[in-house]
């Protein structure tokens, strides 16, 4: 890390920060804030969580001793994080109606378009430079959901917003669909104020609209039920008694999102690269099933859903056609389906096709 940037005037910080925003804008992000490395009581709350296996096979989240909390022992001399949001929502994609034609598949909305991991890490690259250069010198990394970092707590005390009770980063003039990322630096930038209010109010949406009851209480996610954990994470069988509770979603879940009143203040986002690629945001059960290995990946290549796998892609499709209405082509293609593919699908497959039967009668 740099030991000019010590030396910096407290005048030429205070413009670098506001040039700061002004550089994060021109790069597509809606937001800026500025930080310092302390996080003990997130870091308690993370212990905490850990220590009751909310994980599940999340073992990462257990890794690296209490890096996660401690940017500086991520990057040892940081001194500021820098977070930012970038909305994701595109332009004219429905939320609910997929997701209430149990006929249809539904993705979660961040998932539809590139990934946004290299888009993201590209431009926090660029404005880490920039920064740089302006600074004359200065250490820097920047992460995007890569690096064991608390990012929410982290935009949380940069001033971002609220965490609110679904463990998401809420934000009263853009709701909850966006992006975070970080920039770490030894750049000692004048810190903004932590975001203190709570907006949650009594309202408890985001807890009552889970489908499968994941919240163990406030702000506490029991990733072992989350539709993401299952649907994404999960290698292996999904839990038998939390498959109808998924429905017809195949890759992640929006509801807590969808059930939270703030974002009705969502903004869509310019990027184009976060459109609806493959038309997923439109595509039935039926038809994606249908994909072989090879469809899947091309239509999947540089999007977040490549991180579930193909094999993992069918089990969650087959749970979701067990959830569609009664119907011989569903019945069909899973029967047609059973001898093409491995153990776990077919055990996911039959369950598929008990759940069928049971509407018969």
């Amino acid at each position: 890390m740099s030991e000019h940037s010590a030396a910096i005037s407290a005048q030429r910080l205070a413009q670098l920060r506001s040039q700061l925003s002004e550089w994060a804008a021109e790069l597509g992000f809606q937001q800026v804030g500025v930080t310092g490395t302390d996080l003990g009581e997130h870091e308690q709350r993370l212990q905490q969580w850990l220590a009751n296996g909310y994980q599940g096979g999340m073992s990462y989240m257990a890794d690296h001793g209490n890096m996660r909390s401690r940017p500086q022992e991520l990057l040892p001399g940081t001194l500021r994080v820098i977070s930012l949001r970038m909305d994701y929502l595109a332009p004219d994609v429905s939320i609910t109606e997929q997701l209430q034609d149990k006929s249809q598949a539904y993705i979660s909305r961040y998932a539809l378009g590139r990934d946004y991991h290299k888009l993201i890490r590209k431009r926090l690259t660029e404005l880490g430079k920039r920064l740089q250069q302006a600074a004359g010198e200065m250490g820097f990394r920047a992460f995007v959901d890569s690096a064991p970092v608390l990012e929410r707590a982290l935009a949380n005390k940069a001033g971002l917003g609220w965490i609110g009770k679904n463990t998401m980063l809420i934000n009263r003039k853009a709701g909850s669909y966006f992006f975070l990322g970080e920039i770490l630096t030894d750049l000692p930038l004048p810190l903004d104020d932590a975001y203190e209010q709570d907006h949650c109010g009594r309202c408890t949406s985001c807890l009552d609209i889970c489908p499968t009851q994941a919240f163990v209480g406030e702000h506490v996610l029991d990733a072992r039920r989350c539709i993401s954990y299952l649907t994404i994470e999960l290698n292996g069988p999904i839990p038998p008694d939390l498959r109808e509770g998924i429905g017809n979603r195949i890759f992640g879940c929006d509801d807590c999102q969808i059930g939270c009143p703030w974002n009705r203040f969502s903004k869509a986002s310019a990027e184009p690269d976060f459109s609806p690629r493959a038309n997923l945001d439109k595509a039935s059960l039926l038809e994606l099933f249908a994909w072989d290995e090879a469809t899947f990946l091309k239509h999947t290549e540089g999007m977040p859903i490549r991180r579930t796998g193909y094999e993992n892609w069918l089990r969650n499709i087959a749970v979701a056609l067990g959830n569609a209405p009664q119907s011989l082509d569903v019945v069909d293609a899973l029967n047609n389906r059973r001898e093409q593919v491995s153990a776990l699908v077919q055990e996911h497959i039959d369950w598929a096709l008990a759940q069928q039967t049971k509407k018969q009668k």
